[in-house]
């Protein structure tokens, strides 16, 4: 591998992990639209999956000092392979099994020029709502927001 393809590959990396945190958060009716929306949609055959088990949620005492087992989360995944040989892996929290085989056929997607412009696509669509839900919520948190100040007497 010469030194331009070693550059690329930690940003085509970073590309497709931020696509993947963006497809986890993603709804069924965002997937569903997408999906319909391409028109040569490719064959998809199941590797593994979906499937639904726990993993161990693990903290750290101050946020940096020993790991401790905090408990248990619920998380579907799904791994499916396009017939043109692309590999893509989906997993969220939950128990919904065909949001994770979505995930990971647009994860699977991604990985093809012919169809990266429809999931960079799907992955702007997500950010806007995710970033319109996060303003929703500062909004709310800040009209309850109280304002403490200290008074000083003026007896001096």
């Amino acid at each position: 591998m010469d030194a331009i393809q070693e550059q690329a590959l930690p940003e085509a990396a970073a590309r497709r992990r931020e696509g993947m945190r963006l497809l986890a958060r993603a709804t069924l009716a965002e997937f569903s639209a997408a999906w319909e929306a391409i028109a040569d949609r490719p064959d998809v055959a199941p590797v593994r999956g979906p499937e639904t088990g726990l993993v161990m949620v693990r903290g750290r005492i101050g946020g940096g000092g020993d790991a401790f087992n905090l408990g248990e989360a619920t998380v579907s995944r799904a791994t499916v392979r396009l017939a043109s040989g692309e590999i893509g892996h989906g997993q969220m929290l939950g128990t919904d099994k065909d949001r994770a085989r979505f995930a990971a056929i647009f994860d699977a997607l991604f990985q093809t020029e012919r169809h990266r412009p429809a999931v960079e696509a799907l992955h702007r669509l997500i950010a806007t709502r995710i970033d319109a839900e996060d303003r929703r919520k500062a909004e709310e948190t800040a009209a309850t927001r109280v304002d403490f100040f200290t008074m000083v007497r003026g007896d001096d």
